[in-house]
């Protein structure tokens, strides 16, 4: 058995954290955000598995709290036996703070004695918030209450719930470093893994606005595609996540955002499954005005018209996509089928 003393000199992180650890019973996913006064806090304190859960450790950090917890979870256990589990395992559980939520949404947490004030944690289902050297209990209350009235995905009410807890003093340290990161069975890039949203800042003077600030691009780019292809995959949720999808591509055309890629990625991905035609042909227009000579965006342009019936402009943004590559094959091909189709009609 693994030296538990030498464990603890070796991976103990002294520092006060926010956290927040949650599970989306719809999507079936989980997920972790939390911030803090020490460097690179998303390299210890979040510990997921997808169709598992989620777990958050922390103060006097025990890292192993992560494993043995998601594996007591994965042999069954609620989120409170695990905590017992892991607890019972650690000669000074005084020192720690952990928050878990397991397979079936049940949450756990528990705050030691020798932890910094201001500490503690509030539970609920699906949810396990915790802190320690916080300016306040109010941390905690709030994001309890950001994460149970905001809607939209896991991601968003993670995020939220964390800038609420900064809102109201977070570390009462100071800032340095936030996570978020989400979990979910084929989540990832293509499928390839469960990472599902994988973010975190380490080391920056305002950690949680950056962190706001990269995810309000990761979003559109990794996270509508991704829920558009578990909605192929998934059958039962398909319409659960293309409405999520759907919120995406919404919330980028109500935005100011200034970014051809994320409007055409959007576009793209809708214009494929041909659904919600019209924010479609908005999403490529603005795409093509922020970037006019870009031949890819003129061929998703071309794609959008395609999915909302309109052959003939497809044909038309297709063959000025071809004027800027004439011999790019993809092209070629487009403007075949969508001639194939106007001659069709």
């Amino acid at each position: 058995m693994v030296n538990l003393l030498m464990i603890l000199v070796i991976s103990n992180l002294p520092g006060g954290t926010f956290s927040i650890v949650a599970m989306d019973p719809e999507t079936e996913e989980w997920g972790v955000a939390v911030s803090s006064k020490v460097l690179d806090v998303g390299y210890v304190v979040p510990w997921l598995r997808a169709g598992v859960g989620g777990v958050a450790t922390q103060a006097l950090t025990n890292p192993y709290y992560g494993p043995w917890a998601l594996d007591e979870l994965s042999k069954g256990k609620s989120a409170e036996e695990a905590l017992k589990a892991v607890l019972a395992r650690d000669s000074t559980p005084e020192d720690r703070q952990v928050g878990i939520v397991d397979t079936k949404g049940r949450s756990a947490a528990f705050t030691g004695e020798s932890t910094m004030k201001w500490a503690g944690h509030r539970t609920a289902l699906y949810v396990s918030v915790q802190g320690n050297i916080l300016a306040g209990a109010s941390v905690v209350d709030s994001m309890m209450a950001v994460f149970q009235r905001t809607k939209g995905s896991l991601a968003e009410r993670l995020l939220s719930a964390l800038e609420a807890g900064e809102k109201e003093g977070g570390d009462r340290r100071g800032k340095q470093s936030a996570a978020l990161y989400v979990v979910r069975k084929r989540g990832g890039y293509q499928g390839v893994d469960e990472r599902l949203v994988e973010l975190k800042v380490v080391d920056n003077k305002e950690p949680v606005k950056e962190l706001r600030r990269e995810y309000e691009l990761w979003q559109y780019a990794f996270l509508a595609p991704a829920y558009l292809r578990l909605s192929k995959e998934e059958k039962g949720r398909e319409n659960v996540f293309v409405e999520r999808a759907h919120s995406l591509l919404q919330k980028a055309l109500g935005s100011n955002i200034k970014n051809a890629d994320v409007y055409n990625s959007l576009a793209w991905e809708f214009a494929l499954m041909k659904k919600y035609t019209k924010e479609t042909l908005e999403a490529a227009r603005r795409a093509h005005e922020l970037a006019p000579d870009d031949a890819n965006i003129m061929d998703t342009y071309a794609e959008s018209f395609f999915a909302a019936g309109n052959y003939k402009m497809a044909v038309y943004w297709e063959s000025q996509a071809l004027k800027n590559e004439p011999d790019n094959k993809f092209f070629q091909k487009q403007i075949k089928k969508f001639k194939e189709a106007l001659r069709g009609q």
